[in-house]
């Protein structure tokens, strides 16, 4: 298992934790160990669910038990997990979060099944390499976000989640077509006038949806009843042009894509001085001072168990080839994200549509 840092320590690198081991007889028997828990190997169960699926099971689940109950399970997995004690979480919230993930990750007691999952691929203008990224998400501690391009759009997947937003959802979404200009140092301290500059892009890009959804239901009429109407959040007016097979077609490099959007000159350039608003909340203090550019964008919240989920406006801000960030304006809230450098082999997906499918598919694990 590939676990995050220690919040809020989101430049560090990946930790790893054995869970299973086989080895492998002579005669082609092999044996399967169960690495959970604290009292060492013990007998387990691997199945070959089908292609890029498969199922692990512990024989022996007294194994993961401790003499000191629940109490020290859970003192235990928070030391490994956090790097901190009870007595360090001061945030009732934080507490009853943290709680709620050690129920929820304990229960299954190392018996889980596991589906393949591919890196995003690249494409010479994207506006950075796509990947996985570390993030923080407030009190539920560091996750993992792959981030990958579409066109014109750019999203970040949620790849571990959360008791608000499970695995598999678009936890942000960037509009690479609507830059947002920063102003001087010292209105960007204003968060009034951060939120006045999103809301404004926000009713822009509404009206260019209301506008071509109008365009393409004329085009419906014109075209008799079989012509598919876009969605809403795709709408004609403004998607780039695709394949049959989903993939972007020859058009998608034209100006207002990802490559064109990073030659345009900008007041959020290279190496522009950046800085929080006040009131806004960060986990990780340390964030860079200075930032590339930045787009508009949505963040997905949600209650507890993933209830009335929606969308809500924000700021992307590229600060480099590794780091990005997102500032969340509904909560007030900035998250901090740091490219995993870790080197995944045989990761790469065999095309984009199965890429796209793969995305598909843990979401509707989901949803």
């Amino acid at each position: 298992m590939y676990l995050p840092p220690h919040d809020p320590h989101v430049d560090d690198p990946m930790r790893f934790k054995p869970l299973f081991r086989i080895h492998l007889m002579e005669r082609k028997a092999a044996t399967v160990e169960c690495m959970y828990g604290h009292k060492g190997p013990h007998h387990g169960h691997i199945q070959i669910v089908k292609k890029d699926e498969f199922s692990t099971k512990c024989n022996q689940t007294d194994h993961h038990r401790m003499s000191g109950g629940r109490q020290e399970e859970f003192r235990t997995w928070l030391r490994e997990e956090w790097g901190r004690t009870l007595e360090d979480i001061f945030h009732e919230h934080m507490q009853e979060l943290i709680l709620m993930k050690f129920i929820y990750t304990s229960q299954y007691d190392n018996c889980l099944t596991y589906r393949r999952i591919y890196l995003p691929p690249s494409r010479p203008d994207d506006l950075i390499k796509p990947g996985l990224f570390k993030g923080t998400y407030g009190s539920h501690g560091l996750e993992i976000v792959m981030l990958s391009f579409h066109g014109r759009r750019a999203r970040g997947t949620k790849i571990t989640g959360d008791p608000n937003i499970p695995a598999g959802q678009q936890t942000v979404e960037i509009d690479l077509r609507h830059r947002i200009q920063l102003p001087d140092l010292e209105n960007q301290r204003n968060f009034n006038e951060l939120s006045r500059l999103v809301l404004e892009v926000r009713e822009r890009v509404r009206q260019e949806q209301q506008e071509g959804g109008h365009e393409a239901g004329e085009g419906r009429s014109r075209q008799g009843p079989r012509e598919s109407q876009p969605s809403p959040a795709q709408p004609r007016a403004e998607a780039p042009s695709r394949g049959p097979d989903g993939t972007p077609g020859e058009d998608s490099g034209e100006p207002g894509d990802a490559s064109a959007a990073a030659e345009q000159p900008a007041q959020c350039g290279q190496g522009q001085p950046f800085v929080l608003p006040v009131g806004v909340s960060s986990r990780n203090e340390d964030y860079p001072r200075t930032c590339r550019m930045c787009f508009y964008g949505t963040g997905l919240i949600a209650g507890h168990g993933f209830t009335s989920p929606e969308r809500t406006p924000g700021v992307f801000i590229l600060f480099d080839e590794d780091r990005f960030g997102f500032v969340w304006l509904e909560l007030k809230s900035f998250s901090l994200y740091s490219r995993v450098q870790a080197t995944f082999r045989n990761a790469d997906a065999p095309s984009p549509q199965a890429f796209d499918e793969m995305l598909k598919n843990i979401q509707s694990l989901t949803s």
